[in-house]
């Protein structure tokens, strides 16, 4: 991730959380960057021209853990348990590891990662499998039901003679056309007095009507005979193509079963391994090749609500302030670790541990549920979504973007069935004769689903009113000062600390 977690929360609040002294470039021209460019983008056009967005925070503690014999994880779950017991909410925002090359934990780590990327890449091939059986099979309905159609139209006066002419030229290149030379059309177009064959097969409704077309006695023999052929094929066809369609739909749901299945085992697989991959970290100068070092990453935001009702019983806000409805703020502690470790297997057991430099930064800010909001919108943005949402192209997307199209064949079935089962008075109801036929008595109205293809308009962070900007915000802010102070030095002095900032 390029961004860090303090230059996005300077990117959202640049007024209070931005150092325009430090960084050398004015907060207007920092916010218009912003809004032109976005977050990320702006801090990356800023490094570009040899500049740094420096942040700032309301308080900020730093203190120095080396101990090359202890481990690194009670210093973590000290932490983290410190901050639970404080009543913050609290979730892990990055986690990053890099290996030395030359490490066995590189080594170890790569093998995993492997066997996740093998049994991810076998699963993605089965999914790609049942994908291309489930579009076969689509494509085949989707011919079914337009011949289906032709079937239903025979049963309606109004489309009957249009959909016997498309069934006829149907069975004459389908059926009739296997007879080679003595075929209708072959006949008509290749052989001298047959030229009203076609004409005349088209023309005849049935047998009897065939007998009174005016016509020489050899077509009428060939045109009667063929009138019974295909009206004996018409028969036998519908009933074939409806259980083939039937059979067909079945197979469908369960491809789409299996393809929801696989998808479900692929994703873990595909985590994993995304999961288990390094930061490239080419030019850190603490990570040699051929040393046995490890560099760990993690940031902690712990928040905290402020209930502006209570604080101002208690006498911490003006009174008039127990009535006055505001934006939800939170006093939020940042806790950044910066681990330099040597990774030592754990006796015979395949784990390690972790002992060496620790660095913790502790950082208060006074923030709102708007401000909050875009934190969330800014990562999911940034690089720590990206393989997460590749993931999802390639498992879930796959079966969402042909839903529609599987649930129109899928639910046809179960259409039907209902439609059977309503009662007398239902199907009287002349408000909408196909009402009955989509379900429409019996299933809500579906809520029109945003295009994941469509870009997510991001929080407007509201503009402050008085009160807030004046006394419940600077509140706010002094709370976490105090309670970042608090935890950087129950730690401190629960450990005997002597480096420290």
């Amino acid at each position: 991730m390029v961004s860090s977690i303090p230059q996005l929360i300077a990117t959202i609040n640049p007024e209070k959380y931005y150092n325009e002294s430090e960084s050398k470039l004015e907060i207007s021209a920092f916010k218009k960057l912003i809004s032109e460019e976005g977050a990320h983008k702006a801090i990356r056009e800023i490094q570009k021209k040899g500049k740094k967005v420096i942040p700032k925070s309301e308080a900020e503690h730093t203190l120095i853990y080396d101990s090359s014999s202890e481990t690194l994880e009670p210093i973590y779950f000290f932490i983290l348990d410190l901050m639970n017991d404080f009543g913050f909410g609290v979730e892990k925002l990055v986690d990053n590891f890099t290996s030395s090359p030359g490490s066995g934990h590189f080594a170890e780590l790569g093998q995993r990662a492997t066997i996740m990327q093998q049994q991810g890449s076998k699963l993605l091939g089965d999914i790609n499998t049942v994908l291309r059986s489930v579009l076969n099979l689509i494509y085949d309905l989707r011919d079914f039901k337009l011949r289906l159609q032709l079937y239903d139209d025979l049963k309606d006066d109004k489309n009957k003679e249009a959909a016997l002419l498309s069934l006829k030229q149907l069975w004459m290149d389908k059926v009739d056309l296997n007879k080679g030379n003595s075929s209708i059309k072959a006949m008509a177009l290749g052989q001298a007095g047959f030229q009203t064959l076609i004409d005349a097969f088209l023309f005849a409704k049935d047998v009897e009507h065939a007998k009174t077309i005016d016509l020489n006695e050899r077509v009428k023999r060939i045109i009667i005979s063929r009138v019974i052929e295909f009206n004996h094929w018409l028969g036998e066809s519908e009933k074939e193509l409806r259980k083939r369609y039937k059979i067909e739909k079945t197979y469908l749901k369960s491809q789409v079963n299996s393809l929801k299945i696989y998808s479900r085992w692929a994703r873990p697989y595909l985590k994993a391994a995304q999961e288990l991959e390094m930061n490239e970290k080419s030019r850190e100068p603490a990570l040699i090749k051929t040393f046995n070092t490890i560099l760990l990453e993690l940031t902690l935001l712990g928040k905290r609500g402020i209930n502006v009702k209570d604080e101002a019983i208690a006498g911490n806000l003006p009174k008039d302030f127990q009535k006055l409805k505001t934006m939800d703020y939170y006093s939020c502690v940042l806790v950044t670790f910066r681990f330099r470790g040597i990774p030592q297997r754990a006796g015979q057991q395949p784990h390690y541990v972790f002992g060496g430099r620790a660095e913790i930064s502790f950082k208060g800010y006074a923030l709102n549920e708007d401000e909050l909001k875009r934190i969330d919108e800014e990562l999911e943005e940034s690089d720590l979504g990206d393989t997460l949402r590749l993931i999802e192209g390639a498992t879930t997307e796959s079966i969402e973007n042909l839903q529609e199209e599987i649930n129109s064949f899928i639910n046809d079935e179960e259409d039907e069935s209902e439609k059977s089962s309503t009662s007398k008075e239902e199907s009287k109801d002349s408000s909408n004769p196909f009402k009955a036929l989509f379900g429409g008595y019996n299933k809500k109205p579906e809520k029109k689903e945003e295009s994941k293809d469509e870009k997510k308009e991001k929080t407007v962070v509201r503009k402050e009113s008085f009160a807030e900007k004046e006394y419940i915000r600077p509140h706010v802010a002094n709370e976490a000062k105090e309670v970042t102070f608090t935890l950087f030095d129950i730690y401190k002095k629960a450990h005997g600390m002597a480096s420290f900032t």
